[in-house]
């Protein structure tokens, strides 16, 4: 393998992975020092809120915790579903003779070859594969937490308000770090047709997540004055 053939894979794909990473770890501290400042914080502190409203009156609001949890269980087995399909295609691909497991050697740029292909069908399986193992997870905490939710709270009872707080507190975590993989794969998907691209792709998705996870600046300083 000569170096010449190689450098662009090198250099742009872990470069791409890198700068999510990096946008990730921060996302991360940013969430635990500074949770009003995010939108994941501010939905996971209105979850505990509503869990602690709807547990006040759980008899006149049974159905409507019901159909909630519903569409967030429908929402994890939705991705659930079109990861395990993709790594379905995916193995498909690589278990086959086709020529479609060969890059267009004309139109892009960066390595080419049998191994090549066969690392980028690999990773992108392996991203798509734990991306499924995360919502699994979180259907099964979905699910758990609303079949203790309807139960009957007791002070010296195990299952209290907070029990049931972490417990759906876990499946939307878990669903967040599932759709984050889902994402991270996608640019990659694109390193088929070239690694420039997939560096190009990760960029435009941080500018996109940054716009989505973070409240405005505006708003939090306008409630602060308020």
């Amino acid at each position: 393998m000569e170096w010449k053939n190689y450098y662009l894979d090198a250099i742009f794909v872990p470069l791409g992975l890198l700068l999510t990473f990096t946008y990730h770890a921060w996302l991360w501290y940013k969430v635990k020092t500074q949770p009003l400042a995010t939108f994941i914080g501010v939905t996971a502190t209105v979850r505990r809120h509503w869990i602690s409203a709807m547990l006040q009156d759980i008899d006149k609001k049974n159905i409507l915790v019901v159909q909630t949890l519903r569409n967030m269980i429908m929402g994890s087995i939705l991705m659930a579903t079109t990861s395990i399909l993709l790594c379905a295609g995916l193995a498909a691909v690589l278990s086959s003779t086709y020529s479609i497991k060969k890059p267009l050697t004309n139109a892009v740029y960066g390595a080419h070859g049998e191994f090549t292909a066969a690392l980028k069908f690999i990773t992108i399986l392996t991203i798509f594969i734990f991306s499924f193992f995360f919502h699994s997870l979180s259907i099964r905490f979905m699910n758990l937490g609303g079949l203790l939710i309807s139960a009957p709270l007791q002070p010296l009872s195990v299952l209290t308000e907070q029990h049931l707080v972490d417990i759906l507190e876990k499946g939307c975590v878990l669903n967040t770090i599932g759709n984050r993989l889902f994402y991270s794969a996608l640019p990659l998907v694109l390193w088929i047709c070239g690694p420039l691209l997939v560096f190009l792709c990760f960029v435009v998705m941080l500018f996109v997540l940054y716009n989505l996870d973070f409240v405005c600046n505006k708003r939090i300083n306008g409630k602060m004055n308020e």
